[in-house]
Order: structure tokens, then C-alpha cells, then sequence
């Protein structure tokens, strides 16, 4: 049975001084959160340089600079959306309690391999990113990536108080779909110069079906909150399996609409429709071990992530 360190951690409440909240809760550091948290230093790597290459490759110092963010910006909200699947799956959503958004140590326990603080630090990297790239090119997708990255960040912060059981799913969901846009208006800003995000966005339907499959999947993620099993459901019974059921139903939409799509997003297509394979074995992993499913949350979010790109940038 996996060992767990219960920390107890007092927050200030109310008027009248000091609540306690049973909720700093320690994943298991493995050897398989160790090896995924190498992958993730790797993929960090690759998207600073992603960003040189595309850096050098411009031609004038200024585009240089702007493209070359906008490349590590795609490559660090990559990142970001796989640790936060890593701190869902192997149990580390309360490891820093519901202390918002540093605590004083967070970079040591990011080097000790804490998914959660890495979560944290990568998305200020990120923040940092969308400023800079608001400073040196002022425009409508620029702003609109680092106001999507604030609010993004609240409402990770109402995560938090999800998973301690004082705020609905709805919170976590929305998270999960604004951490999503993020990914993809800076993805279409490198991928289509010039283009206008928002208008894109409303005239791509496998988008909207995919977006609404990502915010029921976080959805989903809020109705357990902490290790709360949601039990298997042939007619659904209550709030979480009904979740599931819309979630479920959200993903055959998500094959429909790109089956009608056809011949446009092959590779999504077979992505979505292998999806549903992964789906049960997640429901599977989360059945059995509530509290920290494992690999198979981070497997499903990176088919997710693979699915956006091969919409976006049209794999074929």
C-alpha cells in the first residue's frame, strides 16, 4: 500500500483567526515519477530549443526574438498541461495544500521532484513569457494569450479548493479548457502569422467539439475531487457518473465531427477513436486506485494535446 505524509497546514479564515486545513497531501515519489519528471526536463530542453532554432532562423532580430518565444511559449504550455495531468494522476493535487501560488520552498521541492511545484514554476515561466511577448509585439492574440494565462491561473487556484471539497467541478473544468486555449493561441500564432485567434477559433468545429470533451474531462476530474471513487455505472445514479456520461457523450461527438470532417483531420480522427480505448482504461486505473490513478492520466491528456495538433496544423 503506498505510504503517504499528512501534513497539517493552518490558513487564516474568517474574522476570527485560524482554520485548519487537513489538506497538504503527498504523492509517492517513484521510481516512474521520478522518470517522468526526466521527460519533462526534456521536453523543456527541447522547447527552449525549438525556440533558438526558430529564433535564428528569422530574419531580422525583433521576429527573431517574438517568433522564437512563441515557439518555447507552444512547447511550455505543452508542459504545463502534462503536469497537471502527472499531479492528478499520481496523487499529487494537495501536496502543497491549498497555499497559493508559491510556497517558500516551492524550487527545492521542485528539484526534488515534486509534479506540483514544477506545475507552479513552469506556469509563471509561462506568464513571463506572455508578457514579454506582449512588450516586444503588442497585438489582439498577444494580449488576449496573457489574459487567458491570468485567469487560467485563478481558476487553477479554485482547483485547489476543489479538490479540498469547497468549490464545484465547474471550477476545474474551465481550467482545464482555459489552459487549452492558452496551448492553442499561441500554437496558431506560430503556425498562421498574422491570423486572428478568436476568429479562427469560432469557424473551427473539431475544435469546439474537442474543447467541449477537454472541459467535461475536467469536469470529471472535480466531481472525485480528492480520491473519491466514482464506481462503475451501467445507468448513471448520481452527479459524478452522470459527469462521465456527458463527458463520454462529448467524445462521440468528437468522432463524429471529424468523421463528417473527413477527409480534413485523418489523424485526429484515429487519435479520437483510440481515445475511447484509453478512456476505459483510465476509468479503470481510477476505479481501482482513486487517489492516484497513475501513467494512464498523463497517456490520456497527451492524446489530447496530439489531437489539437493534428487539427491545427493538419496532419495528415
Amino acid at each position: 500500500m503506498d505510504e503517504r505524509i499528512v501534513r497539517q497546514t493552518a490558513e487564516l479564515g474568517g474574522a476570527g483567526g485560524a482554520e485548519h486545513i487537513p489538506h497538504a497531501i503527498e504523492g509517492e515519489l517513484t521510481p516512474a515519477v521520478r522518470l517522468i519528471g526526466r521527460l519533462i526536463t526534456l521536453l523543456l530542453l527541447l522547447s527552449v530549443a525549438a525556440g533558438l532554432w526558430q529564433g535564428f532562423s528569422s530574419h531580422s532580430l525583433l521576429n527573431g526574438v517574438v517568433n522564437g518565444l512563441k515557439a518555447s511559449e507552444v512547447g511550455f504550455a505543452m508542459v504545463l498541461i502534462l503536469l497537471g495531468s502527472i499531479v492528478e494522476g499520481f496523487g499529487y493535487g494537495l501536496s502543497l495544500g491549498t497555499k497559493w501560488p508559491y510556497t517558500r520552498n516551492i524550487v527545492l521541492l521542485m528539484v526534488r521532484g515534486d509534479p506540483e511545484a514544477a506545475h507552479r514554476v513552469v506556469a509563471t515561466l509561462v506568464g513571463l513569457v506572455a508578457l514579454a511577448l506582449v512588450i516586444l509585439a503588442p497585438g489582439i492574440s498577444t494580449i488576449s494569450g496573457l489574459i487567458l494565462i491570468v485567469v487560467t491561473a485563478l481558476f487553477g487556484m479554485g482547483t485547489l479548493y476543489v479538490l479540498a471539497g469547497r468549490a464545484p467541478a465547474f471550477v476545474h473544468g474551465t481550467h482545464g479548457l482555459l489552459a487549452y486555449g492558452v496551448f492553442l493561441i499561441y500554437l496558431t500564432g506560430l503556425a498562421y502569422p498574422g491570423l486572428d485567434f478568436w476568429t479562427y477559433l469560432g469557424a473551427m468545429g473539431a475544435l469546439h467539439a474537442l474543447l467541449l470533451a477537454v472541459f467535461l474531462g475536467g469536469m470529471t476530474t472535480g466531481q472525485r475531487g480528492f480520491g473519491t471513487a466514482i464506481g462503475a455505472f451501467v445507468q448513471p445514479k448520481k452527479v459524478s457518473q452522470w459527469t462521465v456520461a456527458a463527458h463520454i457523450t462529448a467524445g462521440l461527438l468528437l468522432v463524429a465531427t471529424l468523421g463528417y470532417l473527413m477527409p480534413a483531420y485523418p489523424i485526429a480522427f484515429y487519435l479520437a477513436v483510440g481515445q475511447f480505448a484509453v478512456g476505459f482504461l483510465l476509468f479503470h486505473a481510477v476505479s481501482l486506485k482513486p487517489k492516484d490513478p497513475g501513467i494512464m492520466v498523463a497517456f490520456h491528456q497527451s492524446m489530447v494535446l496530439l489531437m489539437a495538433l493534428a487539427i491545427v496544423l493538419v496532419w495528415r
